[in-house]
């Protein structure tokens, strides 16, 4: 438990930033779960556009430290050629 005002704050600080890392992260999670589903059923325009903001949302996260350069670049490299082969 905190006791000086200055570790309070910090620990309030944490919970609240905790609070938001963690929506960017379920956010990021849904947006590729959508994407796979498009690609599933071959729906290869919307599954384009949506690559595309799927894209930016990664490197926004990885600017932020909330993932890792190498799993983004993953992700966008695995979509990219699946929605090629569409």
């Amino acid at each position: 438990m905190a006791n000086s005002p200055q570790a309070k704050k910090r620990a309030r600080q944490a919970v609240k930033k905790r609070n938001h890392n963690v929506s960017l992260m379920s956010m990021m999670r849904t947006y590729l779960k959508k994407l796979t589903a498009l690609i599933k059923n071959q729906d290869k325009d919307p599954a384009a556009k949506l690559y595309t903001t799927v894209t930016k949302i990664l490197d926004q996260l990885v600017s932020k430290g909330l993932i890792h350069k190498n799993k983004a670049a993953r992700h966008k490299s695995r979509f990219s050629s699946q929605i090629k082969v569409l």
